[in-house]
């Protein structure tokens, strides 16, 4: 009997802990972010995330798809179209994948030996890759009617990336030293002096069809400093200061003075935003680029990124529009898929379109670590059901249209893996900013200023 009255007792006091302390199933997904540790958590979506240069990779070059959506509604043989500007922060990817031991540094190595039998091989054009290529046949597909040859910003990102990889292999065995040497060869071939035009200008496309009918000279300010920086850096086909003040800085234009929330702008944007541009601004040249204490005459660029980022966040958080959704947790306006297919989402009346896009937080954690693990961490927790998929959380979403678009695009989830990898540890920082060319060109040619520039 007591033996009884016992069991009895257990069993009641199992239910009773159960009811206690057992989340109800329904709960569970909501809650599942708070299981995880904050680093657990930053892991697994660096994690995730990186598999879209892993396991989404195209086959055949090895090369970032352009897109890849999981509602399988692909335009037509848009499955086969690689990126390379994409392609640039996905091989950057790959070495966060080496370092974090998500893939073998053998591993890494093969697929990188892959790729640069590619771009060995691929059209080119006066040394600059176009925008995009079938990546089964090397061949340029078009990005536009007029766009069909080189593309001098996507070949920067390209090789701001390829240069990482340089960098993190010049000093290994015999097989990986020769990997370095390919790319050196790659970069020197880059003729970013023919670019000009003949100006004081880099241009950024030129047609073998069309010549320079895109007529598109670079200015500031926007995402194209990188290639800027590196014209001016290359052993072979370096451009004059001369091209930097005068094309990119339009003799001193691209200094400004705007404020919003109480973060100030040095620069002027362009498009002359008021609250300064799309995030991703503050990403694609950064990558490689650390802007820690990097300086010219123009302005603090670590100090710029950040509070473009705050006057991003604050935007969202002050919601002038009245947008469902955003929140103090639940922001992040930059260039992506839109309920309008892309758009350049940006804090203004104009470019707000309701639309979140998880990039722009999360490729932020360098300026905005507190804000960015917050919006992580409540994306995961709150709304995983709607937003994460195979590579992580998916491009963009709206609460204010309810559209969940099941969509990824390489430019949007390269920056996602690198910037919270030079968040943690700096490694494309220390790695593209160790080139002997880089140092010369920022501090020698274009008079930057930055610790780590050495005397």
């Amino acid at each position: 009997m007591k033996r009884y009255l016992f069991s009895i007792a257990c069993i009641v006091l199992i239910i009773t802990f159960a009811n206690c302390h057992v989340v109800k199933n329904k709960d569970i997904k909501k809650n599942e972010a708070s299981i995880l540790t904050d680093s657990a958590l930053f892991y697994k979506v660096q994690q995730q995330t990186f598999q879209y240069f892993w396991t989404g990779a195209e086959p055949h070059s090895g090369m970032a798809r352009e897109r890849i959506h999981m509602d399988d509604q692909y335009p037509e043989n848009d499955k086969n179209v690689v990126t390379s500007g994409g392609s640039g922060f996905g091989v950057m990817a790959i070495l966060v994948g080496i370092e974090r031991g998500f893939i073998t540094r053998e591993a890494g190595r093969i697929h990188l030996e892959k790729i640069l039998q590619f771009l060995e091989t691929a059209d080119r054009f006066h040394g600059a890759w176009p925008h995009w290529w079938n990546g089964e046949t090397g061949k340029v597909k078009p990005f536009s009617k007029y766009d069909n040859g080189g593309d001098l910003v996507e070949t920067s990102f390209l090789i701001q990336g390829l240069l990482c990889v340089r960098q993190y292999f010049a000093k290994g065995n015999a097989t990986e030293k020769k990997m370095a040497e390919r790319i050196d060869t790659l970069w020197k071939a880059v003729e970013f002096d023919w670019y000009r035009n003949n100006q004081n200008v880099l241009y950024w496309h030129w047609s073998p069809n069309y010549g320079w009918k895109m007529n598109f000279a670079v200015h500031g300010y926007n995402e194209c400093l990188i290639m800027y920086v590196l014209a001016a850096s290359s052993p072979t086909h370096s451009v004059p200061a001369t091209v930097y003040n005068e094309g990119w800085t339009e003799n001193g234009k691209i200094k400004g003075s705007s404020s919003y929330g109480g973060y100030n702008l040095q620069l002027q944007y362009q498009g002359n935003p008021p609250q300064g541009g799309p995030l991703f601004w503050a990403h694609y040249s950064y990558l490689g680029l650390d802007p820690r204490g990097l300086k010219d005459k123009y302005a603090d660029y670590g100090e710029e990124n950040k509070n473009l980022t705050l006057i991003n966040y604050q935007w969202c958080v002050n919601n002038p529009k009245k947008f469902k959704g955003y929140s103090e947790n639940n922001w992040g306006l930059t260039a992506s898929y839109s309920t309008e297919f892309y758009s350049a989402h940006a804090p203004n009346m104009e470019n707000d379109l309701g639309v979140i896009s998880p990039t722009a937080a999360l490729s932020s954690f360098p300026y905005t670590p507190d804000k960015s693990m917050a919006a992580m961490k409540y994306w995961y927790a709150n709304m995983k059901d709607k937003i994460w998929g195979e590579y992580g959380f998916y491009d963009a979403f709206s609460e204010q249209q309810n559209w969940f678009g099941k969509k990824y695009l390489a430019i949007d989830q390269g920056p996602i893996v690198v910037m919270m990898e030079n968040y943690r540890s700096g490694l494309l920082w220390h790695l593209f900013t160790s080139c002997p060319e880089i140092q010369n060109g920022l501090k020698n040619v274009l008079g930057f200023s930055a610790p780590y520039l050495l005397d």
